[in-house]
């Protein structure tokens, strides 16, 4: 078998975790992953090159792939089962060949695909051994792309724009048996009976969607027709019986920057510097994304994912921070995520047009949302829009607290519903909803966003309390110092009068002219009161009915990140 060595072909240093991983894995396979792949944006668009492994390993990085399928002149399509000494995805059915165009200039030619095609002819000799003599460019037929991504465990992830061809010829093969364990011609009833019933025989995510999302006779017939779209396939982990979940922080990562990308779009598209500047200043700060990322990682626990579902993650980010923008007005705090707020930075008449304009970009967002069946936008705006009603609402009763000495815990609970809690049973149920999950899981997801928001909220108020300045980004015991009644302070109220009681009093709301002393006996009182250590256990209440929810719901891949992200609120305070 004619084949390539690596050396032949554009590489790229390996990162410094991808290689150590490598290093227990097959040499020659680990030898390719160094190869020079060509980065792409959700459209195809260039961005640069990067190692095969860095590509495909973590979070991994959109690239630019190719899946062959080749068909005999008995309309009979020749399959692949990937060598078991394979880096990603080994041991399974695939198409015919399937790779990368390196970063090469004769592979990034995208004339008539001809950079596919070459990198395609490449492949078939080195996996297949077929001559080269035997096909040429001109044999090959470009008929589409689709964007798509499946995890295989914590390490290894292909997030590809592939370019699908097709070409008929009579080869001959002889694979290479470290890239491949066995080929099969089959017909199209034969392939069918594979994807109904894989039984031993386990069929590639890519290959399936390929199979069962686009393919249709025309393609063994051999007519069918180019098609300009990139078809938006999500993610398709859950194809993959034995996948497993990524960890919150690499789920989080996948998806992160494609959604600060859209909310920086969408906040920059405006004449006016100042206001944009003014808008993007808390998204600049930094943050998990946790909101904006939500809607995707429970849709991918519970059905299926697809690009507006980061378009709309995207919205509700936008909304959250014109929440902080107003927040921080109302609170007359000074500091938001280690830097001055916005009213700060920007004044105050323009911190308030930057929130107000953020609040309306966001539902312009929504509108033109990737691949939104028309018939969700009345429920998307109906539920977000019920969620700003919400957290105004909370807001608003946070406000009123601050004037009263009593206020109950049902009264704050119900603050924290509005305030905190529906952004992420917003995000929860607009997700299962948008992923097609029947009525019961919907629910399940909404009672889970629920109890996670209540846990994050009382968690948050602890934090204030117990956290250093540095971590929190703010002044600790900013709460207690600006009379806030948060669950431990009105649990600490409720107690018989004593010296701790009246410590916290002398302490309760004086202003920010507080002293280091005053915020350190304002936490030693709520600490003694015994409500610090209540505030902790209806949070971890909170927790435990949040992991009862996702009892409910069917094991997949996706929920490892769910389950971890449950546990987050908890683990805040070590």
């Amino acid at each position: 078998m004619a084949s390539y060595d690596v050396d032949d072909v554009p590489t790229q240093d390996i990162g410094s975790i991808a290689a150590s991983v490598l290093s227990a894995s097959d040499a020659e396979q680990s030898k390719l992953m160094s190869e020079s792949v060509i980065l792409v944006d959700e459209w195809d668009n260039y961005l640069g090159s990067a190692s095969k492994a860095d590509c495909h390993y973590g979070a991994g990085a959109y690239h630019r792939a190719f899946s062959v399928l080749l068909f005999g002149s008995d309309n009979r399509l020749l399959l692949q089962k990937r060598a078991a000494d394979k880096i990603t995805f080994p041991g399974v059915w695939a198409n015919s060949c399937c790779s990368h165009p390196l970063a090469s200039d004769e592979e990034m030619d995208l004339e008539n695909a001809i950079g596919v095609k070459r990198a395609a002819i490449r492949k078939l000799e080195q996996e297949l051994g077929i001559n080269p003599e035997q096909i040429s460019v001109d044999d090959f037929s470009f008929i589409t792309r689709m964007r798509y991504q499946s995890r295989m465990n914590q390490e290894w992830i292909e997030r590809e724009i592939d370019h699908i061809l097709i070409i008929r010829a009579d080869v001959d093969i002889a694979a290479n048996p470290n890239e491949v364990d066995e080929v099969r011609w089959v017909s199209r009833d034969e392939l069918e009976d594979m994807l109904i019933d894989e039984g031993d025989e386990i069929i590639a995510p890519w290959f399936r969607c390929i199979a069962a999302r686009l393919m249709d006779v025309k393609w063994w017939e051999g007519v069918p027709e180019y098609d300009d779209k990139i078809h938006d396939m999500g993610d398709v982990s859950h194809m993959l019986a034995s996948a497993i979940g990524a960890d919150l922080t690499t789920s989080i990562a996948e998806v992160k920057p494609l959604v600060e990308k859209r909310i920086e779009r969408a906040l920059t598209h405006t004449s006016h510097k100042r206001l944009s500047d003014a808008m993007m200043h808390l998204v600049d700060g930094g943050g998990k994304r946790l909101r904006a990322t939500l809607p995707w990682l429970v849709a991918k626990a519970v059905g299926d994912t697809h690009a507006g579902m980061l378009d709309v993650g995207a919205a509700i980010e936008t909304i959250h921070n014109f929440t902080l923008v107003h927040d921080d007005i109302m609170d007359d705090d000074n500091i938001r995520r280690g830097r001055p707020a916005v009213h700060i930075e920007y004044g105050l008449p323009t911190a308030i047009n930057a929130g107000d304009a953020m609040l309306a970009i966001a539902f312009e967002a929504l509108s033109v949302a990737e691949g939104l069946d028309p018939l969700m936008l009345p429920f998307l705006v109906k539920r977000i829009g019920r969620m700003v009603r919400r957290v105004s609402e909370g807001q608003q009763l946070d406000i009123e607290f601050e004037d009263r000495l009593a206020v109950s815990e049902d009264e704050y609970l119900e603050m924290i519903r509005g305030k905190t809690a529906v952004m992420f049973l917003t995000c929860a149920e607009v997700g299962a909803h948008m992923a097609g999950a029947d009525d019961e899981t919907i629910q399940c997801m909404h009672d889970w966003g629920l109890a996670i928001g209540m846990c994050f909220q009382l968690m948050d108020d602890l934090i204030d309390v117990i956290s250093d300045s540095e971590i929190l980004g703010k002044p600790s015991g900013s709460d207690v110092i600006q009379g806030k009644r948060t669950l431990m302070v009105i649990h600490a109220l409720a107690q018989d009068d004593c010296k701790a009681k009246q410590d916290l009093l002398s302490v309760l709301g004086i202003g920010a002219e507080a002293s280091a002393e005053q915020i350190a006996l304002g936490r030693d009182s709520l600490e003694e009161l015994g409500s610090i250590t209540y505030a902790r256990e209806k949070a971890e209440a909170y927790h435990a009915t949040a992991h009862l929810c996702l009892d409910r719901i069917a094991d997949s891949p996706a929920l490892k990140a769910l389950r971890e992200l449950t546990d987050h609120q908890l683990n805040r305070i070590s």
